[in-house]
């Protein structure tokens, strides 16, 4: 599972003229079933998603294709986890630790 945290890079008003873009790109990313949530952060400096995904590699290719990334107006930060314990809901996401090697 990850963590995307998105930092605008630029101000407001740049970011606000991609949004529309952002949020088509937003519903592909549900729809798909990688985005599992999503919101603005408080104060309004970027945005948090939860998402699975295949592998990094392809969280990165995903993330890469963000309107807001190719509009150059923000950066993300992908932090994975292993989601050993949900809540019911989310209990088809969970993962097992990686055995010894």
């Amino acid at each position: 599972m990850f963590v995307l945290e998105l930092t605008y890079t630029e101000p407001l008003e740049r970011v606000d003229a991609l949004l529309d873009a952002h949020l088509t790109w937003m519903r592909a990313g549900y729809d798909s079933g990688v985005f599992l949530a999503s919101g603005r952060k408080n104060p309004r400096d970027g945005g948090v998603i939860l998402a699975v995904g295949e592998d990094r590699e392809a969280v990165e290719r995903l993330v890469a294709a963000d309107p807001f990334v190719t509009g150059g107006v923000c950066a993300y930060r992908i932090t994975e986890f292993v989601a050993t314990t949900t809540a019911p809901e989310l209990a088809p996401y969970r993962q097992m630790l990686p055995g010894p090697a």
